[in-house]
């Protein structure tokens, strides 16, 4: 039996991903599932860049503004909630269409990768990240990461210290690899037929479009928005993630100024 098609458009943020979304689920009778790590979350609006009600032209969109920011949310929650939505939508004879730019949770999806419910150190991830901001401290987690996973640590930056921390503490909760766990995570197969489309473009070009972006945030209201989040002193990881609300924390403790937080 041939496998139900779904449509996946990734890229970099401000590349056009949630317009052509729209365009194409307009074209196709197709309903929209946000891949999107931050755009889960609830009064984080402006900051993670959803897509307001004009922008989504009657098209439905899943899986935006449902989850609290003090909330867990695991990519295994993840993966479960858009496999629903994919359903649901399949259900009512549409095309599913995912659009985001959270690599970990597409990733999940088209390979079928299941990740387990793994309790985490914070004790452990907390040192981690003291040694990555240390001098030199990123460049030997790196290296650290390197002996213990190649394959894995290979394909990210030296500098990326969110992935070079998750591999390091993976291993230290599992005793296995980034790279053994997702080989035996992929033991179940694919359940979509999944259509891959990345939005690529130039780079200077796409600088200007996230500078206007930040622009255009900060007219709508992000301080403000960035400022009831600072007041109800939820200081979570889905909170400190994303660019913008972190930084304007940093002009609300009077540490930079709101020029240098916007810069």
């Amino acid at each position: 039996m041939d496998k139900n098609k779904v449509i996946v458009i990734a890229g970099p943020t401000a590349s056009g991903k949630t317009s052509l979304g729209v365009e194409l689920a307009k074209r196709i009778n197709g309903e929209v599932v946000s891949c999107d790590s931050m755009q889960i979350y609830k009064d984080m609006s402006i900051g993670t860049a959803k897509p307001t009600a004009e922008e989504m032209e009657g098209i439905p969109h899943y899986l935006i503004d449902f989850v609290s920011p003090d909330e867990r949310y695991s990519v295994a929650d993840f993966k479960r909630d858009a496999e629903e939505k994919i359903e649901l939508i399949l259900s009512k004879g549409k095309v599913p269409i995912l659009v985001g730019g959270t690599g970990l949770y597409i990733d999940t999806l088209i390979y079928g990768i299941e990740y387990p419910e793994i309790e985490f150190d914070q004790k452990y991830r907390d040192e981690l990240m003291k040694i990555a901001d240390s001098d030199d401290g990123l460049a030997d987690l790196y290296k650290k990461a390197m002996e213990i996973d190649y394959d894995a640590t290979k394909k990210i930056s030296p500098n990326d210290k969110k992935r070079i921390v998750r591999i390091l503490e993976l291993y230290k909760a599992t005793s296995k690899t980034k790279t053994e766990l997702e080989k035996l995570s992929r033991s179940k197969g694919v359940k979509y037929d999944y259509r891959v489309f990345a939005i690529n473009m130039d780079r200077e070009k796409l600088y200007e479009r996230i500078n206007k972006r930040v622009d255009i945030m900060i007219k709508n209201g992000l301080v403000e928005e960035a400022k009831r989040i600072y007041d109800s002193n939820i200081r979570t990881k889905a909170v400190l993630t994303p660019i913008g609300y972190k930084e304007l924390f940093l002009f609300f403790d009077s540490a930079i100024s709101l020029n240098e937080a916007i810069e």
